[in-house]
């Protein structure tokens, strides 16, 4: 029997997910990468996506984080995400009205206003989650 790998994904709000699994595949800022079991150690920032957990070279579970970092040791991994949530568990149809939604916020506020940053990350992010449900 394989060797199974220590993962846990944990955000503000709570931890998602920890258990054993085959593999993981993560958003790293410089490229997609996967962890198995003794894996070397690293550490890497993220950048909004899908982490996907395999068993059997099946997706089992697929779970969308907004930034963070993924930490490899010798125990397994562990991301900490700044946001986090189950795709399994997000309803499309309120992502994109919450997306109309800020979207308007930023038109009404105009151009330079005080909350356009935050609005703006708000959109990128709503937009990469309903780009990670349709896939």
């Amino acid at each position: 029997m394989a060797a199974k790998l220590h993962f846990s994904l944990v955000s503000p709000a709570k931890e998602l997910f920890s258990g054993e699994v085959d593999h993981v595949i993560a958003p790293g800022t410089e490229g997609e990468f996967g962890v198995l079991a003794n894996h070397a150690p690293f550490m890497t920032t993220l950048k909004n996506g899908i982490v996907r957990v395999l068993e059997n070279d099946q997706t089992k579970m697929r779970l969308f984080v907004r930034g963070g970092f993924a930490d490899v040791t010798p125990a397994g991994l562990t991301i900490l995400a700044e946001e986090a949530v189950d795709l399994a568990s997000v309803d499309s149809a309120q992502v994109n009205a919450e997306l109309e939604e800020v979207r308007n916020k930023l038109s009404a506020e105009g151009k330079d206003g005080p909350h356009e940053a935050t609005l703006k990350a708000q959109i990128d992010y709503l937009s990469d989650l309903r780009a990670a449900l349709a896939h």
